[in-house]
């Protein structure tokens, strides 16, 4: 049963900024004590059963799976996961809609999810309490991993009469860098700057979900927009249909220098025909998509959810050519849960 939760957009500023510890979305309780308990949307306190918490960190009801904003790949993908499992087990999911990666990542921290969508960038800064203000000297010490599913490849698309031609002409503009709290946003912040030396000081930044930037883009509110999901991504496949775009072709230098300031990011390409009008190859820059849990939730449901997924497949529409059991620990940036490693030994 999918349900589309809202998070205050003022939160995810704090997140991305550093401020008040980041306790806004739950961080404040990430130190992994192995209660898992936060409050959940109607209040209480997570310790009885109407949340579904058993009180020792496992789902007696339905498991709680944060994905990330609707026009992404993260919410749909979620949503084939949550047929999968209700089909072959016994649990119920619950799929929400929200700011994706940090704000996922905080959630998870806090108790408030059971499973959630991230980038494997975003899991290392948090398990690691570096590398990203949000997290830093604060790590999230109960973050776990469970499987890594594809590459989220970084879109930069831009309107044709902005002209902009390299990450560089990006200054001055109006730039879309993602959702407050996003890792599209984390990822648009470091490629602005590791490959043009830009800060927020140099562009006019604009923060929504994709489908929001899509049609700022349409509508000609903002000049430029990073979407980061495995293409192809519904928003950019929308926005293509009415109207005209552009992807932006990163250069061998800014790829070089993308790569040389960040290691999670890898080489890309966007297959000519991806999108209606991008009749070339377009060459970027990726991250990698993971599914990713907490440390005190119960192994058994951890273990029979990675089962579900990865014994149905066949059964998935998105990201088929990638997602395997072959590879689903290619890139895995933190310690796999129990239940995983029970799967996957």
């Amino acid at each position: 049963m999918r349900n589309i939760s809202n998070t205050e957009r003022i939160d995810r500023r704090t997140v991305l900024q550093g401020a008040a510890s980041a306790g806004l979305i739950g961080l404040a309780g990430c130190s992994g004590n192995g209660n898992g308990n936060g409050d959940d949307d109607n209040g209480d306190d997570g310790s009885g059963d109407d949340n579904g918490d058993d009180g020792n960190g496992g789902s007696t009801d339905v498991i709680r799976w944060h994905a990330g904003g609707t026009g992404g790949t993260y919410f749909p993908l979620s949503g084939e996961f949550e047929a999968v499992i209700e089909d072959s087990t016994d649990y119920d999911v619950e799929v929400s809609s929200t700011g994706a990666s940090v704000e996922n990542v905080g959630s998870l921290g806090s108790g408030d999810a059971d499973f959630a969508m991230i980038q494997n960038d975003i899991a290392f800064f948090a398990a690691n309490g570096s590398g990203l203000d949000a997290f830093e000297d604060s790590p999230i010490e109960n973050l776990r991993g469970v499987a890594t599913l594809y590459p989220e490849t970084i879109h930069v698309i831009t309107r044709p009469e902005a002209e902009i031609g390299s990450i560089a002409d990006m200054e001055g503009m109006r730039v879309n860098t993602g959702d407050l709290g996003s890792g599209t946003q984390v990822n648009a912040l470091q490629i602005l700057e590791s490959v043009a030396g830009l800060t927020t000081d140099d562009f006019d930044e604009q923060n929504t979900d994709f489908t929001q930037a899509a049609d700022q883009l349409r509508d000609g509110d903002v000049d430029a927009a990073f979407v980061v999901g495995g293409w192809p991504v519904g928003a950019v496949e929308e926005l293509s249909t009415t109207a005209d775009v552009d992807i932006l072709n990163l250069s061998d230098e800014e790829r070089g220098s993308a790569l040389d300031a960040a290691s999670w990011f890898a080489e890309d390409t966007i297959p000519a025909g991806t999108y209606e009008g991008i009749d070339e190859d377009v060459n970027t820059v990726s991250v990698q998509a993971m599914i990713a849990t907490r440390e005190e939730y119960d192994a058994d449901i951890v273990e029979g959810v990675t089962e579900a997924i990865f014994e149905n497949l066949d059964q998935l529409s998105i990201k088929t050519d990638f997602i395997t059991r072959d590879s689903a620990q290619d890139g895995m940036s933190i310690d796999l849960h129990e239940g995983a490693t029970r799967y996957f030994e």
